[in-house]
């Protein structure tokens, strides 16, 4: 739940918490979802590790009446058709290839948002109830609960943008089957003798944005965007005191004639200690293009610039269709 979606916002590196207002506002901030006009529909598929893994994710959002909105996605990440060699072995001591099963680890969360504007001009508000259940094969499976709230406020042009992520900290259950896991407690000697803890923990968050789009000769857009990502605990981040932690994203759009666009921004600022102890700022540069026509937008972004990034994937690709265009 912590990756990220859409091309477009991963281009701006995340930078998006205020400027969001589509469909994939139910991740970045369920409040942008009183933006939409009519119902959306979003894709996005990226590979991570030299495509061992896979992420993949689908929203759909839809306006209840002229004050609210409301909508739906599913995210999975996992990785499939991984060998089990638990059984490699027989009672004989015999290497049997035969007893190799696969199987697949996969995360899934699914977001219910709701968004509402407010009776003072400007203000509108989100909500998220968001379902995490988690499989390791056979082994383990757990359920998870957890809600988010989101606020946007526009005055002047100017767009202020919180999401608080997990706001009632969010619980993952884990059930483990303990004949699976005694098949390998004692594959290495002194290891793997307890079973693991069941409960999960996904403390609060919270993204603070800030934006303004300037319209240039009339074709010409350039939106500028700003967050300050924020951890409640002690981190690498580039600001980071005991109570809390700081990472800075900035994010650029520039569009022409709102058919093409081009994206880049900058984030994950952390604290990297060198072998020798010392330390160096890291940071993530991201680029990213856009092609929008007749409700159709298809996005691209990179997210991996030569040895400055330590993201897990590179391209990713993602549509968007503005579905009101299919009624007759």
């Amino acid at each position: 739940m912590n990756i990220g979606v859409d091309a477009a916002a991963l281009g701006m590196s995340n930078a998006v918490t205020s400027s969001t207002n589509n469909v994939n506002s139910g991740y970045w901030n369920p409040a942008g979802l009183v933006h939409l006009e009519d119902h959306q529909l979003s894709l996005m598929h990226a590979n991570y590790f030299a495509n061992i893994a896979k992420y993949d994710y689908i929203a759909y959002a839809n306006t209840i009446d002229d004050e609210s909105a409301w909508g739906i996605s599913l995210i999975r990440f996992g990785v499939d058709d991984i060998m089990n060699t638990t059984e490699l072995i027989d009672s004989q001591g015999n290497i049997d290839y035969n007893r190799i099963s696969l199987f697949s680890t996969a995360d899934y969360g699914v977001t219910f948002s709701y968004a509402r504007k407010l009776q003072v001009p400007g203000f509108q508000f989100g909500v998220n109830a968001k379902i995490i259940r988690r499989i390791i094969g056979d082994f383990a499976s757990s359920w998870g609960f957890g809600f988010d709230a989101g606020l946007q406020f526009e005055k002047n042009d100017w767009k202020f943008g919180l999401m608080l992520r997990d706001i009632t900290t969010t619980y993952n259950v884990w059930s483990i089957d303990e004949a699976e896991y005694k098949k390998i407690a004692d594959a290495i000697s002194g290891q793997n003798q307890e079973l693991p803890e069941s409960t999960e923990i996904t403390a609060p968050k919270a993204q603070l944005g800030l934006s303004k789009k300037f319209i240039v000769r009339y074709d010409y857009s350039i939106l500028a965007a700003a967050n300050l990502n924020m951890q409640f605990a002690k981190t690498n981040d580039i600001l980071s005191t005991d109570f809390v932690s700081v990472d800075p994203a900035l994010g650029f759009e520039f569009g022409y004639t709102d058919l093409v666009f081009l994206r880049a921004g900058v984030g994950n600022f952390q604290n990297i200690q060198q072998i020798d102890t010392t330390e160096k700022v890291g940071f993530q540069p991201n680029i990213g293009l856009g092609f929008k026509y007749k409700g159709i937008q298809i996005d691209y972004a990179l997210t991996n610039l030569g040895n400055q990034s330590a993201a897990l994937y590179s391209n990713i690709f993602s549509v968007k269709v503005d579905l009101g265009l299919f009624r007759n």
